[in-house]
C-alpha cells in the first residue's frame, strides 16, 4: 500500500480513479448487510418485469463503491471524510465494471487541523461509458509538514 496524498501535495484539477467489477457476491452481501431484500435486488423474475429489466445493486452499496477511491487516495493522510452525496443516474448490475473518477475542485486551508479540506466531484461510469453516479465529497486531509 502506498502512502496517501497529503493536503499540501494536492492541487485543484487533480484527478484520480479506480475500477471495480461488481459481482453477484456484492449484491448478496449488500442485501444481508443492509437487511434490504427488496425484489429489485434479490428476485430475478420480479426485477425482469421492472423498469430496470433485471436485478440492480443497492444504492447505498453503490455509493460506498464510489467513495472507496477517495479513501484509498488519501490512505493514511485522511483525517475525516466529511460529506458525501450521490445522484444515481442509471442502474448498476452484477457484471458491470465501474470506473469512478474524482476531481479536486477546491482546496480549503485548515491550519488549526494542520491540513485542509479537498472538495471533490466524481463520476462513475459503467463499461459502456454511461454515467451511473454523479458524486460530491469533502475530505479533511493532513499536511506533510
Amino acid at each position: 500500500m502506498f502512502p496517501g496524498k497529503h493536503y499540501d501535495e494536492t492541487r485543484v484539477g487533480e484527478t484520480f480513479s479506480s475500477a471495480l467489477t461488481v459481482t453477484e457476491t456484492h449484491l448478496v452481501m449488500a442485501a444481508g448487510l443492509f437487511g434490504d431484500f427488496n425484489p429489485l435486488h434479490v428476485d430475478e423474475e420480479h426485477s425482469k418485469r421492472s423498469r430496470f429489466g433485471g436485478r440492480i445493486l443497492h444504492g447505498p452499496f453503490t455509493s460506498a463503491l464510489v467513495s472507496a477511491p477517495v479513501g484509498m487516495y488519501f490512505h493514511t493522510t485522511a483525517i475525516a471524510y466529511m460529506e458525501h452525496t450521490c445522484r444515481f443516474k442509471g442502474p448498476v448490475r452484477p457484471g458491470d465494471t465501474l470506473t469512478t473518477t474524482w476531481t479536486i475542485v477546491e482546496r480549503l486551508d485548515k491550519p488549526k487541523h494542520r491540513g485542509g479540506i479537498c472538495v471533490l466531484t466524481g463520476a462513475c461510469r459503467n463499461q459502456r461509458g454511461e454515467v451511473v453516479v454523479e458524486a460530491e465529497g469533502k475530505i479533511l486531509v493532513s499536511s506533510a509538514r
